[in-house]
């Protein structure tokens, strides 16, 4: 595509693989296709595609009434460039719109699509003659998610969430110690401590991913909210992470318990096969199995179980912004049967007077509250123990920063889960819940 630039022809590209359900924006924003664009190149591509996925509700608002008949259906190629075109037209500063408009007709015909090109130019065109307006965040989401946000948390709130959903979030990074934060410093990243945890930090500026402690996994990219699940988990001799992929919260769970035995399991090879790379750095310590996480192969064997089940992914809209155009209202049903059996299956491989750490990055009460009053309803044997002892736990052992045990126990619900907003402390959203194997 000589006539396009390499950030647009790679968005355009990005845009259609997530249409198509191939991958999730945030793989294939770093897959190695997109690290060989320029930095300039390369950041450009990346809040096109971010931009366009968050907006797109919004953005077909106001190119479908443009259209000769506004309900046509439209071949997917010309339906993103579109939106490439509209995104930068109506959201970004500093993008020319004959930039914006030229090229998007270009992609247009160097798809196959060139008796749409016309029809493109015009409609970016009106839209341009028409100026910049000001949308709402709630208009970029599903009515009904917005409406069924406000039933359960408050409009203030909901809307909130939908604000924050629009924003870039920050890149939350885990060092290991001063030595390699100091290594980071002289490549040329540029790191603030997070909210939270004593670990963690927050990417301000350079590429962490460019950097030998990146590559050699000595720090990794990991939200802070996602580390502070590993953390609250806590430690044990026998340890089971029954949804364990992509690892993340495994390694935490590594990271605190040098001792332990630790079996990861995920019922996808694929998975599974990832999990083994990202984990080998450890050199074997952690035993990696395929087990439907629904009916795990052990009984009453561990101390320490984390379920951080598969959900909805409400909680991470800002990062993931493709969840919600494929979610609807019955979802969350579906999720929360299997997470009751994955919660269920957990209390079984779990030891009297160990724990379980339920979590989610769902907002959704059917797949949090609800899902623990179902199991807990129907097992005798096991009971919620309270996070905010935990917490300060954790803050008088240097997990957590001075005050934030403080900060967060203001996040415990009555009921005693741990409920993080996104953006509450810079994560994204969050849902923990620990019980106890009496």
């Amino acid at each position: 595509m000589a006539q396009v630039s390499p950030a647009r022809k790679a968005a355009f590209f990005i845009l259609l693989a997530v249409d198509r359900g191939e991958r999730h924006s945030d793989d294939l924003l770093r897959a190695q296709s997109l690290s060989k664009l320029s930095a300039v190149d390369r950041n450009l591509a990346t809040a096109l595609v971010l931009g366009v996925l968050r907006w797109q509700i919004a953005l077909d608002a106001a190119v479908r009434p443009l259209l000769k008949k506004p309900n046509a259906r439209l071949d997917v190629e010309v339906l993103i460039a579109l939106r490439l075109g509209a995104f930068q037209l109506l959201q970004m500063d500093r993008i020319p719109a004959r930039a914006a408009i030229d090229e998007s007709v270009e992609l247009v015909k160097q798809a196959g699509h060139r008796f749409a090109s016309g029809m493109v130019n015009a409609v970016l065109r009106k839209l341009a003659a028409g100026g910049k307006k000001t949308a709402d965040a709630t208009s970029a989401y599903p009515q009904w998610m917005v409406e069924r946000w406000t039933q359960t948390f408050g409009e203030d709130t909901a809307c909130e969430v939908c604000r924050l959903g629009q924003a870039q979030p920050v890149i939350g990074v885990r060092v290991a110690d001063a030595p390699v934060e100091q290594e980071l410093a002289t490549a040329g990243v540029e790191l603030v401590p997070g909210s939270l945890l004593s670990r963690a930090r927050i990417v301000l500026a350079g590429d962490i991913t460019t950097t030998s402690a990146f590559r050699e996994g000595r720090t990794r990219v990991q939200d802070e909210g996602s580390q502070l699940i590993g953390e609250i988990a806590g430690t044990g001799t026998a340890i089971l992470d029954c949804c364990a992929a992509p690892g993340g919260k495994t390694l935490v769970l590594a990271e605190r318990n040098p001792e332990a035995r630790i079996v990861a399991c995920e019922v996808s090879e694929p998975r599974l096969h990832a999990l083994r790379e990202r984990l080998s750095p450890l050199g074997g310590r952690i035993e990696c199995r395929l087990a439907d996480a629904t009916h795990l192969p052990f009984e009453a064997e561990f101390d320490l179980v984390l379920a951080d089940v598969p959900c909805t992914g409400t909680g991470t809209l800002g990062r993931n912004p493709e969840i919600r155009h494929r979610l609807v209202e019955g979802d969350f049903a579906r999720q929360a049967e299997r997470q009751k059996e994955i919660l269920a299956s957990a209390l079984r491989a779990v030891l009297p007077a160990g724990r379980v750490a339920y979590s989610t990055c769902s907002l959704e009460p059917e797949e949090n509250e609800q899902v623990i009053a179902a199991v807990l309803g129907a097992t005798a044997s096991a009971r919620l123990t309270p996070m905010q002892a935990r917490l300060e736990e954790m803050e008088r052992e240097g997990i957590l920063i001075s005050g934030a045990a403080a900060k967060l126990n203001q996040c415990v619900t009555p009921a005693g889960y741990l409920r993080l907003r996104p953006g509450q402390f810079g994560t994204d959203g969050f849902f923990v819940a620990l019980i106890e194997k009496m």
